[in-house]
């Protein structure tokens, strides 16, 4: 029988396929900029969407030329819930998956996973981190495609069209996010 693990639950189950730092530092940096837009979108599914942001790159450490398509296997073996695992899937949409973010959730994990890694890029950057950064920033470095090179701007551009968001919108939620769940 499935289950809906919790954000806990769900650290527990990345930390079986991650021991990397970054990794995991990345799945709850992603988790708690899920639980901001779930607050202002969908707040009584706030856990569901922390979860997703916590497993999304499940097997990404130890699968990373078959991510998304063990993320599956993996999820699947762990008895995590379908529209879950569907979430965790989608978010590789075109990248290395062929199953499209379907609900508003998808999408914007679909968006904020990419641009998350952006945005902690330009604040280690500054002498003042996160704290007082603001999008036109970060737009700043979007335009520079050598700045994080590995944070792909197609993906973001296209998660903004999904989300039906202006770009540099999607970019002051997220920053907002961040700065108000900071990840330790």
């Amino acid at each position: 029988m499935s289950y809906i693990p919790t954000p806990r639950q769900a650290l527990e189950v990345l930390k079986k396929y991650n021991r990397d730092e970054f990794h995991i530092h990345h799945a709850k940096t992603v988790s708690a900029v899920m639980g901001s837009f779930a607050r202002e979108y969908d707040p009584e599914n706030e856990e569901f969407w922390k979860s997703v942001g916590m497993l999304h790159d499940i097997d990404f450490e130890l699968y990373p030329d078959q991510h998304c398509v063990k993320a599956l296997e993996i999820l699947h073996d762990e008895d995590i819930d379908e529209d879950m695992i569907h979430a965790v899937v989608s978010h590789g949409y075109g990248i290395c998956s062929d199953v499209a973010p379907e609900k508003f959730m998808e999408k914007v994990l679909f968006a904020v996973d990419e641009l998350t890694g952006l945005i902690g890029a330009a604040a280690l950057m500054r002498p003042t981190g996160i704290s007082d950064m603001e999008a036109k920033s970060v737009m700043k470095k979007f335009k520079d495609k050598k700045f994080a090179a590995g944070c792909s701007r197609e993906v973001i551009s296209r998660g903004a069209e999904m989300l039906e968001m202006e770009l540099k919108d999607l970019m002051d939620k997220t920053i907002t996010a961040m700065r108000d769940n900071p990840v330790e």
